[in-house]
């Protein structure tokens, strides 16, 4: 299926306006109410977790034809490793730092 420059530029400008909409929404939302609920706080405190598994989980393991998981040795240790210094520091840079060293040296081994 293919679409004509013009059609992909409107669904591009409608999808832009429809993000632009829900972004806006929650600010104005949160804006004029003054206490936001516990149980709606408690939620988006585990969008950044659900978020970062959702970008990462798909570079470690992914489906095959068949639909079994598949997964690189070296990709899965050093999620497993990054995880652990993430828990442990709570620190970002140094997450991303040990889990590409990890990446590379068992790499640089295998």
């Amino acid at each position: 299926m293919s679409y004509d420059a013009t059609t992909l530029w409107a669904i591009v400008l409608a999808v832009g306006l429809i993000t632009l909409g829900l972004r806006l929404s929650f600010i104005l939302l949160f804006g004029r109410v003054d206490d936001i609920p516990a149980r709606a706080e408690r939620t988006l405190e585990l969008v950044p977790a659900a978020v970062l598994a959702a970008l990462v989980v798909p570079a470690v393991v992914s489906l095959d034809s068949s639909l079994s998981l598949v997964a690189e040795p070296g990709k899965v240790v050093a999620a497993v490793v990054a995880a652990g210094v993430a828990w442990r520091t709570e620190n970002v840079l140094a997450t991303i730092a040990v889990g590409m060293t990890v990446l590379w040296l068992v790499g640089a081994i295998v």
